[in-house]
């Protein structure tokens, strides 16, 4: 946990890691962390990561006619569609987004994870008390 004073505004970032128990796939643990329970409730937490996972999950699926087109086109096919892994990353970005839109006013940000290769999950919380 890291805190930055702006102003008389503090933000804690908290940080959720990776849940390999179920292999390499992007999986993020469900464990809330204390110092997000002022801010969110257990059940919207685990609401959030649980979808997320999901999202995640249906990214790794293999899609078979996509996979044989773009061999059949010698892979010149992904120069003019859209994979079905990068629209669910597209998706997660936009679900990410409109959580935060969500949990704006209660000073709850979350970043996307892409931006951290996938390692951790950063949520910021802002507050104007100092965390102990």
């Amino acid at each position: 946990m890291e805190c930055t004073n702006l102003t008389h505004l503090y933000i804690k970032k908290v940080f959720i890691q990776r849940d390999y128990r179920k292999g390499t796939k992007i999986r993020f643990e469900t464990t809330m962390p204390s110092e997000l329970e002022n801010y969110i409730s257990q059940a919207e937490f685990a609401r959030f990561i649980e979808s997320l996972n999901d999202i995640y999950f249906d990214a790794e699926k293999l899609k078979f006619c996509e996979g044989c087109m773009a061999c059949l086109t010698a892979y010149l096919l992904y120069c003019c569609i859209e994979t079905h892994k990068q629209k669910c990353m597209r998706k997660a970005a936009e679900f990410i987004e409109n959580q935060n839109e969500i949990w704006k006013d209660r000073g709850v940000t979350v970043f996307d994870p892409m931006t951290r290769g996938f390692r951790i999950l950063e949520i910021q919380v802002q507050s104007n008390s100092r965390p102990q």
